[in-house]
């Protein structure tokens, strides 16, 4: 019985996984459905509870989001983070402030499966604010499995003083 053990831990975990709930047609039957419900799951008025089901849907097993920044100390450093722990590290945030995200300027690489969109953002408090508290680029790998688009990776750094959107990422 022991032999069996990996493949029964394995087939658990396969089970756990594709039991998650499926990701609704719009948000996952074009490269620009996907992105769109990226955006839109996260954003959200303070205390909104978010759409964790619907964002987890989004993402290929394995996925991970990756924020990269300059740190106080002036080291650039990244957070390796996987759906769940960026629910976990994100949700104290918007239950505090509001949090809108948009895509204000896109550019796209696609080779058979596989997509990756850059992808210019804002974020705003609250929708009618006149001017962004952030701004910056997510990098969004994408692949195609022949049924839906899953994202894999989302890579990204907002701007600073010292690092400007430059012109050809801004609308």
């Amino acid at each position: 019985m022991r032999r069996y053990a990996p493949l029964v831990a394995g087939l658990l975990a396969w089970t756990a996984w594709a039991a998650e709930p499926p990701a609704p047609a719009r948000d996952v039957d074009s490269l620009e459905g996907t992105v769109a419900a990226l955006y839109d799951v996260i954003s959200g008025p303070a205390a909104k509870k978010r759409d964790w089901d619907r964002f987890r849907s989004l993402f290929h097993e394995g996925a991970r989001l990756v924020p990269t920044g300059k740190r106080p100390e002036g080291n650039v450093a990244s957070r390796v983070l996987d759906p769940a722990g960026y629910i976990e590290r994100s949700s104290p945030i918007f239950e505090k402030q509001g949090f809108f995200e948009k895509e204000v300027a896109r550019r796209v690489e696609r080779f058979g499966h596989v997509a990756h969109v850059f992808s210019t953002y804002e974020a705003r408090h609250d929708p009618s604010d006149p001017s962004p508290f952030l701004r910056g680029v997510n990098s969004i790998q994408l692949v195609n499995d022949g049924k839906r688009w899953w994202i894999l990776t989302v890579l990204w750094e907002a701007e600073s003083e010292e690092l400007k959107l430059p012109e050809r990422y801004v609308p």
